[in-house]
């Protein structure tokens, strides 16, 4: 649990109500033995095999075409859209502007007073683990980058391939550029 969040409430299907401004605690399901094996000998940088790398293993079966999705991880591309009550435009620039400094693999903001989005490259194991990244960043980085107190109201988490498919298309956003933070 993060420091200084609440503990989960749990519940049979339903949320609680939250009061303004409370953040939710995150949760997560045990990964199980078969995980936790296959982390040890990755740590031990071994795969299993002592007398081989783990890199060795996971390129050799990239290479054979059987790399398990946990060998492997690959790069989507995040926008979030956050929005809330009005805030002067300058500090909500600022506020971009040290996430990007925070964060550094930001490609574009853009901001209003009102509401506002960011968009950059995760690299994940799969959308579960880019889109979890994705949906604590505004809440871990509200404090040190002094972020106004909005909430999210837009997630569009995309693999690499899909990214570059709908913009050959003409669909989704253009690329990110200019590179920075931007008024809308």
């Amino acid at each position: 649990m993060r420091p200084g969040a609440a503990a989960s409430r749990g519940g049979a299907g339903g949320s609680a109500s939250r009061a303004a401004g409370e953040e939710r605690a995150l949760t997560s399901v045990a990964a199980g033995d078969r995980y936790d094996r296959e982390r040890e000998a990755a740590d031990a940088g071994t795969d299993g095999d002592p007398g081989r790398p783990a890199a060795a293993h996971t390129a050799e079966r990239a290479r054979e075409g059987r790399a398990r999705p946990a060998d492997l991880t690959r790069l989507w591309h995040i926008t979030l859209r956050v929005a809330g009550a009005e805030a002067p435009p300058q500090e909500v620039r600022r506020g971009l502007e040290q996430l990007a400094h925070d964060h550094p693999f930001l490609l574009t903001s853009r901001y209003a007073n009102d509401h506002a989005e960011v968009r950059y490259w995760e690299e994940a194991r799969d959308l579960h683990d880019a889109a979890a990244v994705a949906l604590r960043l505004w809440g871990e980085h509200r404090q040190s980058a002094r972020l106004p107190p909005w909430e999210i109201v837009g997630l569009d988490v995309v693999d690499r391939d899909t990214y570059h498919q709908r913009l050959a298309e003409g669909y989704g956003p253009p690329p990110a550029t200019p590179v920075g933070v931007h008024p809308f």
